[in-house]
C-alpha cells in the first residue's frame, strides 16, 4: 500500500489506546462543527420558536382510539371485516371500538378519553394530530416507518434530520440523545441512526434503568487512569496532532480534532452534572414517578 504521506505514528492505533471517556460520544459532531467554522453558517428559513424537542415514543403503549382519537364508526361496524385493499393477518378479529368514553375539554373542545383525566385539563396547550396513519401491521417495519419514514433501515431518524437542519447550541453535550428504559429495544439503533447523514448526527444512546451517573453513560469515567494522567495523555496527543498537522496544509478536520479533544475532555464534567437527577427535589421526583420511563422523562 502506497502512502501519500509518510508518518512515524499510526494515529488510528494512538486513538485506540488513548481515551477521554464519555467525551468521545460527541467528538464526531465537534470535529464536523469546527471544520465548518470557516464557512458562513446558513440559518433556518424562519426563526424557530422551539429551542429543543422531546419526543416520547412508547412501544406497546395505549392505542390512539383509547386516548385522543375517538372513532364512533367502530361501534357501528363492530366485529365486521374491513373491505378494500388492506393487509390482513390470520388472526384478524374485525373492527373493535374503544371501551372508554370520550368528552370535549378546554376552550378548544378537543375530545379526550376518560383514561387521561390530567392531560384533559391542559388540552388547550396541546396540538392533537389525527391525520397520520400507517399501512404496516407488523411492529418492526412500523417502528422504522414511524422514526425514519421508511420500512427499511436506510433513512436517517427524525432526530438526526432535526439536528442536521437546525443544529445544536450545546457544545458540551451531544445535540441528539436517546433515553431508553431498557437495553432490549425492538429494531434497535436503526431507530436513531443518522444513516447517510454525517456521523455527527447519530444519537447518543443512554439506558435509564440504573440512574447512577456512572452507569447511565458508558465510559463517562476511565477507571484505569486519574484526571491528571488523562490530562497528560491529552496534552501528548495534542502535541502529536500538531506535529502531524504541520505536514498537512489546510487540513480543517485534523485542526478541528485538536480543538475537539479539549472540548471532549470538558464534556465528562458537563455530563456528570446534566445526567444527575438526584439533584431534583423529592416532590418533583414523586410527581414523575420512579420507573425507568419516568426517569427518562425527568432527565429529558
Amino acid at each position: 500500500m502506497n502512502r501519500l504521506f509518510k508518518t512515524e505514528i499510526n494515529r488510528r492505533e494512538m486513538l485506540k489506546r488513548i481515551t477521554a471517556g464519555f467525551g468521545y460520544i460527541g467528538l464526531a459532531g465537534l470535529i464536523g462543527q469546527s471544520a465548518r467554522a470557516g464557512t458562513p453558517k446558513l440559518g433556518p428559513h424562519f426563526a424557530p420558536k422551539a429551542k429543543r424537542v422531546i419526543f416520547l415514543f412508547m412501544n406497546g403503549g395505549p392505542s390512539h382510539i383509547d386516548t385522543f382519537d375517538p372513532k364512533p364508526a367502530l361501534k357501528k361496524h363492530e366485529n365486521t371485516q374491513p373491505t378494500g385493499k388492506i393487509y390482513k393477518t390470520p388472526n384478524t378479529t374485525g373492527f373493535m371500538p374503544s371501551p372508554f368514553k370520550f368528552a370535549k375539554h378546554g376552550q378548544s373542545g378537543i375530545k379526550v378519553s376518560e383514561t387521561l383525566p390530567h392531560i384533559s385539563q391542559v388540552i388547550d396547550e396541546c396540538c392533537v394530530i389525527r391525520s397520520m396513519y400507517t399501512d404496516i401491521p407488523n411492529h418492526e417495519p412500523a417502528l422504522l416507518q414511524m422514526h425514519t419514514g421508511n420500512v427499511q433501515p436506510i433513512r436517517p431518524s427524525i432526530g438526526s434530520w432535526l439536528q442536521y437542519g437546525l443544529g445544536s447550541e450545546n457544545e458540551n453535550l451531544p445535540g441528539y440523545v436517546v433515553l431508553r428504559p431498557t437495553n432490549k429495544i425492538v429494531v434497535g439503533p436503526a431507530l436513531w441512526s443518522s444513516s447517510f447523514l454525517p456521523a455527527e448526527h447519530q444519537a447518543a444512546s443512554v439506558i435509564t434503568t440504573d440512574m447512577k451517573v456512572d452507569k447511565l453513560v458508558a465510559n463517562i469515567r476511565n477507571p484505569n487512569i486519574t484526571h491528571k494522567e488523562q490530562r497528560q495523555q491529552l496534552d501528548l496527543l495534542g502535541r502529536l496532532n500538531r506535529l502531524h498537522l504541520a505536514k498537512r496544509d489546510n487540513d480543517l478536520e485534523l485542526n478541528a480534532q485538536i480543538k475537539a479533544m479539549e472540548t471532549a475532555y470538558r464534556m465528562q464534567f458537563e455530563a456528570m452534572d446534566s445526567f444527575d437527577i438526584e439533584k431534583e427535589n423529592p416532590a418533583t421526583r414523586d410527581k414523575y414517578g420512579h420507573t425507568p420511563f419516568a426517569n427518562s422523562c425527568l432527565l429529558a
